[in-house]
């Protein structure tokens, strides 16, 4: 039987659920540098297969040997462009680490009682809007994270998309990454624990 696991690709690193501690478990690859404005997953394209080769280690440490019965479920940031998204998927499925794998944005992740509503989040690169309606992301706006103006921000996220510019929908703020105090009064603030406890009961079958 094929079984989830979770996993959130932050701004600086990868955190595998480990059900067994119910603990989140960072994954960092040897030899990475930070770049300005570039994710660190991108450098693993310079060393793709001790990249792959080390993080299938890390897995079968973390989640047993059975391998080929995971299905990874990857949470990843808002600002993800289509580009990286395949790269992502490549490079996960022919890892050998998974059989499978599936992915969400973090907006996405962060209310399942709510039909619509609008997500704001922070990255290294962007500050990001999407409206999420019924699990899919419907609308997106980007800004760029050294040169954005809150007021312009907060009233965007107003008329992101027909649907909303006259009926009031939830905003959920993603503090996952600790970033986010100056929009904290846009609306529900949600915290790291908070977003982890969302990520960790994710199942694919909900995805």
């Amino acid at each position: 039987m094929a079984k989830t696991i979770p996993m959130i690709i932050t701004n600086s690193n990868i955190l595998l659920f480990d059900r067994e501690s119910g603990e989140f478990i960072p994954f960092n690859m040897p030899g990475i540098e930070e770049t300005v404005n570039i994710p660190f997953y991108h450098h693993f394209a310079e060393k793709l297969g001790d990249c792959q080769l080390e993080f299938k280690k890390f897995v079968k440490a973390v989640c047993g040997k059975k391998l080929t019965k995971n299905i990874l479920a990857i949470i990843i940031p808002d600002d993800t462009s289509a580009l990286e998204s395949i790269f992502i998927n490549e490079f996960f499925v022919n890892s050998g680490a998974c059989k499978a794998v599936a992915q969400m944005t973090m907006g996405q992740a962060l209310s399942k009682e709510h039909q619509r509503y609008i997500s704001i989040s922070k990255s290294a690169r962007n500050i990001t809007l999407q409206y999420i309606n019924n699990n899919e992301v419907r609308a997106r706006k980007l800004y760029d994270v050294n040169e954005y103006d809150v007021n312009t921000i907060m009233e965007d996220a107003k008329r992101l998309h027909i649907d909303i510019e006259y009926e009031e929908v939830p905003v959920f703020v993603n503090n996952f990454q600790m970033n986010m105090d100056e929009f904290f009064d846009m609306g529900i603030v949600v915290t790291p624990k908070e977003f982890m406890d969302k990520i960790a009961v994710i199942d694919v079958e909900k995805l």
